[in-house]
């Protein structure tokens, strides 16, 4: 069977959960148009902060209706931004005046969060910025929204990075130490000179700049178990890192580290472009490419974190509602072809315009049908393996046979195939798949 690379946190409930929730919320689902918009448009931090600090009031804000939305749609966990680039706080930490308690919402919004999906059976993880454009002890880089700033050799001068490593330290004790247990934690990101396609003269930032070996310490000691990503340029200090984040595209095949060793793995995807709330963007998935995304995934091993940026009211937008219905409704037919699965044994051969994934547990191999043949699927390398057989979605009965000499003559089927013979009509679900009960 795979062979994975260990993980220093515990990864048994990650491996088996496969699909959780990602909220990207702050300050910028205010100007609406994307979570870097403070960098992107290069805002002055005093004019950011008169527009959005001052007007963050989200009244409609109910983290049960959130946390029932994405349970519903068969996530196992979530992940929340405590704070993004920006440097906004959505918890009411004690290190800084720049927090959601300083702002017409007037309350911690990370407590209420962490308790309606724990209330859920959902694991809880946050998110934690590296970054910060506020902090005045930043030193400002190629990466900040004062980057073009006329003074900013000038503006450095005063600027005591050891200062903001403090603060960044200190805002990790506060959050693993007054929310109970946290299941996982997505630090974001590192960026040294020559990383991430970045030229070897560029101004970044990386572990000495984080202190990222005390920081990874600090943060197995008040959390033992812990998952932790990769983003804080550790992959060469061991325990410094549990799970690969390969972001906003898919991997070819299960990602491995150097040695060739599979990894424990996510990707983290956006419904459409941003990540945070984006009023007018129109690039959104359909509920077909969302499962197709997860079911892809799944058969390579990895696990999918799903993004929604919730609204400056506090609220999930139709989009994202509507898109995590549809995969809800597909989720509670054939969710037991995701969870506790992950890629076939590599000697089955996945069949055309199919993805496998198989349960080791159960040892039932799921077909994910992408395209709908005609009749008949030859699956190869199983005769005399499979036991029984059954579309997952009403568990009606799907004959096994093996192949007809025409079919051999003819290139059908191989000779060590199993034949499912399948209705003309495609299941009115999404997208069909047949559980395979192996011998």
């Amino acid at each position: 069977m795979h062979q994975v690379r260990p993980t220093t946190g515990d990864s048994n409930w990650f491996v088996n959960d496969r699909f959780g929730l990602f909220i990207h919320w702050g300050l910028y689902a205010l100007p609406a148009r994307h979570e870097w918009v403070k960098q992107r448009e290069e805002i002055p931090g005093d004019v950011y902060d008169s527009k959005y600090f001052t007007r963050f009031d989200p009244d409609l804000y109910d983290p049960d209706v959130w946390a029932a939305a994405a349970s519903d749609a068969g996530m196992k966990y979530f992940v929340v931004t405590t704070k993004h680039h920006d440097g906004f706080c959505l918890w009411d930490s004690k290190l800084t005046d720049y927090k959601a308690t300083n702002t017409p919402a007037r309350r911690d919004l990370i407590g209420p969060m962490a308790k309606a999906f724990r209330d859920r059976d959902m694991k809880v993880g946050f998110y934690h910025s590296l970054i910060d454009w506020h902090h005045p002890n930043f030193v400002i880089d190629d990466l900040h929204s004062m980057r073009n700033h006329p003074d900013r050799a000038e503006l450095n001068k005063t600027r005591e990075q050891q200062q903001y490593i403090e603060y960044l330290h200190g805002q990790v004790r506060e959050l693993l130490t007054d929310y109970g247990k946290v299941d996982m934690l997505f630090y974001d990101f590192s960026y040294p000179a020559g990383s991430r396609g970045r030229a070897a003269d560029s101004v970044g930032k990386g572990r000495r700049d984080w202190d990222s070996e005390a920081l990874i310490k600090l943060t197995r000691q008040l959390q033992p178990d812990i998952l932790v990503d990769d983003r804080l340029d550790l992959f060469d200090v061991p325990g410094g890192w549990d799970y690969r984040t390969p972001e906003q595209f898919m991997p070819r095949a299960w990602p491995t580290d150097e040695a060739g060793t599979k990894v424990v793995w996510e990707t983290c995807q956006t419904f459409s472009g941003s990540w945070g709330y984006h009023r007018d963007e129109s690039s959104w998935k359909s509920v077909d490419q969302l499962l197709r995304m997860l079911i892809e995934v799944v058969s390579k091993g990895g696990n999918l974190l799903l993004n929604v940026g919730p609204t400056g009211r506090g609220e999930f937008d139709d989009r994202a509602l509507d898109r995590l219905r549809g995969m809800g409704a597909w989720m509670r037919r054939h969710g037991r072809a995701i969870y506790g699965c992950t890629a076939a044994p590599p000697e089955i051969p996945t069949p055309q315009n199919c993805c496998l994934t198989w349960n080791p547990q159960t040892r039932r191999l799921y077909v994910h049908i992408l395209a709908w043949p005609f009749k008949q699927l030859s699956l190869d390398g199983l005769a005399g393996r499979v036991e029984y057989a059954q579309l997952l979605n009403d568990a009606s009965e799907v004959f096994l046979r093996e192949p007809t000499p025409h079919q051999l003559e003819m290139g059908g089927a191989d000779a060590g195939a199993v034949v499912l013979d399948l209705p003309v009509e495609q299941p009115r679900v999404e997208i069909p798949v047949v559980e395979l009960f192996l011998k």
